[in-house]
């Protein structure tokens, strides 16, 4: 193994665990539908106004990133070895 894929296998890890614990700590979000509509309940409010700004919000971009960085990894470890097996030594 080289020292790429050590550490890519490395941010992997991390990334792939802090995506797992992100996604299970957010809340689920909730469908509007007719329950709502009779009952009251109503997503439209002076607070979600400033969404982005809240918990949730801060988690599904951390998440988002997390993703990122986890494909770009992925396809880096991949790729990178097969180029550096290949070159031609001296």
């Amino acid at each position: 193994m080289s020292v790429v894929e050590i550490i890519g296998g490395i941010i992997l890890l991390l990334a792939n665990a802090l995506i797992v614990l992100l996604c299970m700590v957010q809340d689920q979000k909730q469908d509007q539908n007719m329950t709502s509509a009779i009952t009251g309940g109503s997503y439209d409010s002076a607070f979600s106004k400033n969404e982005g700004n809240t918990k949730e919000a801060i988690m599904k971009r951390w998440t988002k990133w997390l993703a990122i960085i986890f494909f770009v990894v992925t396809l880096v470890v991949t790729i990178v070895p097969v180029y550096i097996n290949n070159t031609p030594q001296g």
